[in-house]
């Protein structure tokens, strides 16, 4: 019964809903973008889309280790585990760091939503094109220059399974690259939330934890350092999965 309720929830009301707030918000950001005021949209509208979003499908959330997060300090680079698509509103409305994404070229067809991230400065890159990794690799330089950290999701798609695999080499190279410190995240409870594949919601309880930043390994010639910081961040995020 209380399954055939919240189905009816869900459907009539929470997904309309949510449906609605991306429309307002992402054309918020647009028109905030073309008045100039780009880092207030790339940051503010999409946190608040993403608590309303959390809300309203019944998926409470938890942060540990905000304060791992050096005050006053960054730019960063961002990386967690895929869970799935709450693995977004999850980074996005409880982090409580300002960053761009670095996401799939695909996104950018996504209506209304692809629009606003296109607006907003993030950084689209498709991995199929080299002159794409380049012209990623100088919005990113562009974007902390600013001081705005960057998020990326290092295994690239989302989990299968609910478990953890291997890590792409490509943000860490940018890390590497750019000299900057990478703060991991683990993501626990998006899975189970909103799997790969699935339209329907479970009200599910999630977590964030924070690690403390972890800084380039350059005690050891390019690549074995930057290898060994690929090790360290992905068993740093696996230790918290449960």
């Amino acid at each position: 019964m209380i399954r055939f309720l919240y189905g009816i929830y869900y459907w009539l009301i929470a997904v309309p809903l949510f449906v609605i707030c991306t429309i307002i918000l992402s054309s918020v950001i647009v028109i905030a973008c073309y008045l100039g005021f780009q880092k207030w949209a790339g940051y503010w509208p999409g946190t608040l889309w993403s608590r309303i979003g959390l809300s309203l499908f019944l998926c409470p959330i938890k942060v540990e280790g905000k304060e791992n997060v050096p005050k006053n300090e960054g730019p960063f680079v961002v990386m967690a585990n895929h869970q799935g698509a709450f693995d977004i509103l999850m980074m996005y409305g409880y982090l409580s760091i300002p960053f761009r994404w670095v996401m799939k070229q695909e996104l950018r067809s996504v209506p209304f939503m692809g629009k606003a991230c296109a607006v907003a400065g993030f950084i689209f890159v498709d991995e199929k094109t080299p002159s794409s990794i380049k012209e990623t690799m100088n919005s990113a330089r562009k974007v902390l220059s600013e001081g705005t950290s960057i998020f990326i999701f290092p295994e690239g798609s989302r989990t299968k399974d609910g478990k953890i695999h291997r890590f792409k080499k490509g943000g860490f190279v940018m890390a590497y690259e750019l000299d900057v410190p990478i703060i991991p995240v683990t993501i626990n409870g998006a899975f189970r939330a909103l799997p790969r594949g699935s339209f329907f919601v479970r009200p599910t309880r999630l977590k964030l934890t924070i690690h403390p930043p972890v800084e380039i390994n350059r005690e050891e010639p390019f690549p074995k350092g930057m290898l060994a910081t690929v090790q360290k961040v992905q068993e740093t995020i696996a230790s918290a999965i449960v």
